[in-house]
């Protein structure tokens, strides 16, 4: 079934035929019978309800001049960081004035736990750091005004991240800022407005990218309990789920880790054996699900979730595709590495790793955060302030270097960033506790930075007329699980069916599909995947190949811009698998697409009246990734 909310033009055109319809069903405000407590009779719609009625929007990624790669060109703190998500006007490192159009609801500061706070007393001249040799020398280097030398410096800095010992060790330093951090945390910590959860990232094996933000539950009296953990520590990421596992046994707090840029991992990251290169065992597999349960799957650094090269059938598989190289461009990419780099492929592995240990370690919800080094989480594609604060939005940006490899060719420039993405959580209130419940159960999914609202229930009863339904949430709990959960024992004969709701963001690109993306494993052994184009906009039919034919293309690129006379403004449908075996085990996650609308190049050409190279993309279908429902036959 495809169903499609039709309106007048002129309101797509204004996006308030999107407003009208969120408030029916994005933000599930419509009753329905059996929402309410049977024990009192109530008039309020509200009454009773406990499943969760909104998406929250944030980053669990961002950089400021704390962590010491951002440090030696930011000069963006923790509060900038904390006041610009909430929608506060803030001056940048190069003096540019920016805002957000809309606040967040929720921001993880995640500076790096290596020399964590290092930068800003180095410039500060902190003499306890200055009394070191490469103290001493970095200052005079960052501070003698001299521009080569000043880079010299900072590019020496960011190396150190990659050694085995910090070349400056102070844990007085670490705790200091640490303990500032979280107090800042609780400070603009609102429950109900604004939630500040406190995390850090572990930076490991830099080159191959195996890093992870680690994010607390709780506050800083809880977080102040620890230190955080840095490849200094251990550059195994078993170690890591080891000691925060131990951190909560320990204290009764709780933490999670979050993957991130498996596509620079030059195969390592959904890697089938453990870090020392052993077979993997089941103990492993169950800490890392337990420690790990969602991977960032896209950002500023390319898209993660499928790659054309595993997925040839699938036109939307080549998006913002960074594959040439590991992360500093020391290693080329081999075709063979890319299997373990993907969260598609990740998933599929996980089911033939269950099958083989009993549990399955890439058990993984999916979010979208950006991983800026600016202090500033700014994706939109008309206000992208980019990686790092070297090059701020200005005429030739877009190909300065972002990350310079040995091999000129493997040198990545300013074009080829992704103005992306955000973490979309479902949630039953705007605090650390409800946002922190979400992500541990998965209810989350990524976009590439539009605020597209996405419903995805899988179940065995859903029927044609739930999609007519203005409250898709009421019948998608009752009937299933939502995105992240768990089917199993499927009634004989029958197939499992899926409730899928999606609508635009208003202030971006009318809806050209949503697909439900298949991965399984057959009665062989192998891995299978198949995407099914579920439900479409403009009456298009399928080819002969069962292919939708493309949505079309409405973008000005000269005067970036676009119309929204194609697309829908919302799609909504039930669809049953019509391959299903009930003795095989499988996932489904769903995918919604935009129309085409202007890339971040295609504004900044406009903007500063410049032609950039033929090889830069002008346009971008954006998109949003929900986590997956899993299919677990009959023991």
């Amino acid at each position: 079934m495809n169903i499609r909310i039709k309106t007048k033009k002129w309101l797509v055109l204004t996006g308030l035929a999107t407003l009208i319809v969120t408030s029916a069903w994005a933000q599930d405000m419509v009753p329905m019978a059996g929402d309410v407590k049977a024990e009192k009779p109530s008039y309020s719609p509200y009454a009773g309800r406990e499943f969760p009625t909104a998406v929250f929007w944030g980053d669990t990624h961002l950089h400021t001049e704390v962590s010491v790669d951002a440090g030696t060109m930011c000069r963006l703190g923790q509060e900038d960081a904390f006041r610009f998500a909430r929608g506060e006007e803030v001056t940048t490192t190069h003096g540019l004035r920016a805002k957000l159009s809309r606040p967040l609801d929720f921001l993880v500061i995640s500076d790096h736990a290596e020399m964590y706070g290092l930068m800003p007393q180095l410039l500060k001249g902190n003499q306890e750091i200055l009394s070191t040799e490469k103290g001493k020398r970095w200052y005079d280097m960052l501070k003698g005004g001299n521009a080569d030398e000043a880079f010299k410096a900072a590019m020496e800095i960011v190396d150190s991240l990659s050694k085995k010992e910090p070349p400056i060790n102070s844990e007085k330093t670490v705790k200091h800022a640490w303990r500032a951090y979280t107090a800042l945390a609780d400070r603009y910590n609102e429950p109900g407005r604004f939630t500040a959860l406190i995390g850090y990232e572990w930076t490991a094996i830099g080159g191959y990218n195996l890093h992870r933000n680690v994010i607390f539950r709780g506050d800083a009296s809880e977080a102040n309990r620890t230190l955080p953990y840095s490849q200094f520590d251990s550059q195994n990421p078993e170690d890591l789920w080891k000691t925060l596992d131990a951190f909560q046994k320990q204290t009764g707090a709780e933490v999670l880790a979050i993957p991130h840029n498996g596509n620079l991992s030059n195969g390592r990251m959904f890697s089938v054996e453990t870090f020392d290169g052993q077979p993997l065992t089941r103990e492993i597999a169950e800490l890392r699900a337990r420690m790990e349960p969602l991977v960032e799957v896209t950002q500023i650094k390319g898209d993660g979730e499928a790659h054309p090269l595993l997925s040839p059938n699938d036109e939307f598989a080549d998006y913002e595709t960074w594959d040439r190289s590991n992360l500093n461009g020391t290693e080329v990419k081999k075709p063979e590495m890319l299997e373990y780099e993907y969260a598609r492929s990740g998933l599929k592995l996980g089911l033939k790793l269950e099958d083989k240990l009993g549990v399955n370690p890439f058990k993984f919800g999916m979010i979208g955060s950006t991983d800026s080094h600016t202090a500033l989480a700014a994706v939109e594609e008309e206000n992208f302030f980019g990686k790092h604060s070297g090059v701020e939005p200005e005429p030739h940006r877009w190909k300065h270097v972002v990350i310079e490899a040995p091999d000129p060719n493997l040198t990545v420039l300013g074009w080829r960033q992704a103005a992306s993405g955000y973490a979309a959580v479902w949630a039953t209130e705007n605090t650390r506790e409800a946002i922190f419940d979400a992500m541990k159960r998965k209810e989350t999914y990524a976009t590439t930075g539009p605020r597209i609202t996405v419903r995805f229930f899988g179940g065995w009863a859903f029927e044609d007329a739930d999609a007519l339904s203005r409250l898709p949430a009421g019948i998608g709990y009752a009937k299933g699980v939502p995105m992240g959960g768990d089917l199993s024992n499927a009634p004989e004969g029958k197939a499992p069916s899926f409730l899928v709701a999606a609508m635009k963001d208003p202030y971006s690109g009318n809806l050209d599909r949503i697909q439900i993306v298949k991965g399984w494993l057959d009665g062989d052994g192998n891995l299978q995947e198949r995407v099914y184009d579920v439900a479409w906009s403009d009456d298009r039919q399928p080819g002969p190949d069962d292919k939708i034919p493309p949505v079309g293309n409405t973008v000005d690129v000269a005067n970036a811009t676009w119309t929204n006379t194609i697309g829908e403004p919302e799609l909504i449908t039930v669809w049953q698998d019509p391959d299903f075996d009930s003795s095989l085990k499988a996932f489904y996650y769903a995918r919604v697409i935009e129309i085409p609308t202007p890339r971040w190049t295609a504004y900044e050409a406009k903007r500063f009246q410049i032609k950039m190279s033929d090889e830069v993309p002008m346009t971008t279908q954006e998109r949003a990734y929900t986590s997956p429902i899993w299919y677990t036959p009959e023991s």
